[in-house]
């Protein structure tokens, strides 16, 4: 499937802004390879809650997973970000438990 075809997909469902163009770059460009080599990747998806979705201010993150808007790479990640990153490690030590257990 075309890398195109996707991303025009999520842009006419109007779920991807700008922003977020580069986390589907990466996740669809590197994911598909690691996977097929067993990798399993856990997306935290909406779990974190509203806050990921504000628009009041510019910040990385996606339902693909934390991140972090660099910009010209002087910006620090502010609150948000590291609380999503905290979620994130939460969320996906979770699935591994569950996973050990059977």
């Amino acid at each position: 499937m075309d890398i195109w075809y996707i991303l025009t997909f999520f842009f006419l469902l109007g779920k991807v802004n700008f922003l977020d163009i580069g986390y589907i770059f990466i996740n669809f460009l590197t994911l598909f390879p690691l996977v097929h080599h067993g990798l399993l990747f856990v997306p935290i998806g909406y779990t974190f809650g509203d806050d990921m979705s504000k628009i009041d201010f510019i910040h990385g993150g996606s339902p693909y997973g934390a991140g972090v808007y660099a910009g010209d790479g002087t910006r620090e990640p502010i609150e948000i970000e590291l609380a999503l990153a905290e979620h994130q490690g939460k969320y996906v030590a979770g699935v591994a438990k569950r996973l050990s257990q059977g």
